[in-house]
């Protein structure tokens, strides 16, 4: 059985953040392109500690899944396009971030990792597009580099929104809208 992704389970477009699946992939490298400075403007006047009461992770926290996020996937379209590795395993989202302690790591150093992870992931899946790259995924099946780009376009949008959630709940959204 194949686990449900993208439209399939967020809905068209997502029933959350409004992400629209119908994104091209062109455009999604261009929106990854920009995710840090996105970041970076609307947390401008946050600690990156703040919390929502229905939200598990503070603003820094999503910044460091959204950075591992792209690293991971940018991995393995390399995989694909340089070793021919199309296979991939799925990750736990949220053993990834108790090993990498999100809680400790600063606001500054997450978006500046943020950066490097969107600039790689951005090269790397522009070479899977021209490359045709089509990984297997153990649970969701055939992934192409288009789906790849639009599912990790929807994951930094969404957490970028569920970063404006958690400002809003904290009375920092005002200045920080984009």
């Amino acid at each position: 059985m194949t686990e449900a992704w993208g439209a399939a389970l967020y809905g068209q477009p997502c029933r959350e953040c409004g992400f629209d699946w119908s994104l091209p992939a062109d455009d999604a490298l261009h929106v990854v392109g920009d995710i840090a400075d996105a970041f970076e403007v609307r947390l401008s006047e946050a600690t990156g500690t703040e919390r929502h009461p229905d939200l598990s992770w503070t603003p820094t926290a999503y910044v460091c899944h959204v950075t591992d996020n792209l690293r991971i996937w940018a991995e393995r379209l390399a995989g694909a396009v340089d070793g021919g590795d199309v296979e991939v395993a799925g990750y736990d989202q949220d053993l990834l971030a108790r090993a990498r302690n999100y809680d400790a790591v600063s606001l500054s150093g997450a978006l500046w990792s943020l950066r490097w992870a969107a600039d790689a992931w951005t090269e790397m899946v522009a070479d899977a597009l021209d490359d045709g790259v089509v990984l297997e995924h153990e649970t969701r099946g055939p992934q192409r580099a288009e789906d790849v780009a639009r599912n990790n376009t929807h994951d930094a949008c969404h957490h970028l929104w569920d970063v404006g959630r958690i400002l809003d709940y904290a009375g920092l959204r005002q200045q920080n809208s984009t």
